[in-house]
C-alpha cells in the first residue's frame, strides 16, 4: 500500500537540525506506538538533515520505509517519510513543491493530499489516464471483433439461404413443368 508517514521542514545550523513544521499521519500504527513513531520520525529526521550535506538529496531505506531529504543552499530543508512502494520521484517533487511554498504551505493538507503520488506528479497521472484508455480501447476493439465474426456468420448464413432458395426455385420450376396442362 503506497503511504506517506511524515512530511518536516527543518533548519539546518552547523552539525544539528532543528524541526519547525512538521505533520504526520500514523494510522497505519497501533494506538500505543503512535507517540513513538512520531518521536521516532522526528528524531530520525532531524538525524538525517544534520548528515546532509547542503544542496543534497537523499532516499534512505530502512526496512519497509524510505526517508527522502533535501537540504536548500539556504540550509532549509525538507523530509518525507515514506513507505517503500512509494515513488522516489514523486517524494522529491513534493519536496520541491514545499521549498517553493514554504512558509505558507500547509503540510497537513499536503500530507492528505499526496497520499495518492497521482496527485503530485502530473507524468503518473498522465499515465494512469493513458493505461485506463488503453484499457478502453482494446475492450472496444473485442467487441468489435466479435461484431465482425458475428456478422461474417450472417453473411454466410445469408449466402447458404440464398442457395437453398436457388435451390428451391429450380427444384419447384422442375415440378411445376411435369404438372403444366397444355
Amino acid at each position: 500500500m503506497v503511504k506517506l508517514f511524515f512530511l518536516g521542514v527543518l533548519k539546518k545550523q552547523k552539525d544539528e537540525a532543528k524541526l519547525i513544521q512538521s505533520a504526520t499521519d500514523l494510522s497505519s500504527f497501533g494506538f500505543f506506538q503512535r507517540s513513538s513513531a512520531d518521536d521516532f520520525l522526528k528524531f530520525t529526521s532531524k538525524m538525517v538533515v544534520s548528515r546532509l550535506e547542503v544542496a543534497t538529496r537523499t532516499s534512505i531505506k530502512e526496512k519497509e520505509y524510505i526517508c527522502h531529504a533535501f537540504v536548500r543552499s539556504d540550509n532549509t530543508a525538507v523530509v518525507v517519510v515514506s513507505d517503500e512502494d512509494y515513488p522516489p520521484k514523486v517524494a522529491h517533487t513534493i519536496i520541491l513543491k514545499i521549498l517553493e511554498e514554504f512558509p505558507q504551505c500547509n503540510l497537513e493538507a499536503y500530507l492528505k493530499r499526496f497520499q495518492d503520488p497521482k496527485e503530485a506528479d502530473s507524468i503518473m497521472r498522465l499515465q494512469a489516464e493513458l493505461d485506463e484508455t488503453k484499457i478502453i480501447l482494446h475492450t472496444t476493439i473485442a467487441n468489435l471483433l466479435k461484431r465482425g465474426e458475428k456478422l461474417d456468420d450472417l453473411v454466410a448464413k445469408s449466402e447458404d439461404l440464398s442457395s437453398q432458395s436457388k435451390l428451391f426455385y429450380k427444384t419447384a420450376k422442375k415440378t411445376t413443368r411435369c404438372c403444366e396442362i397444355f
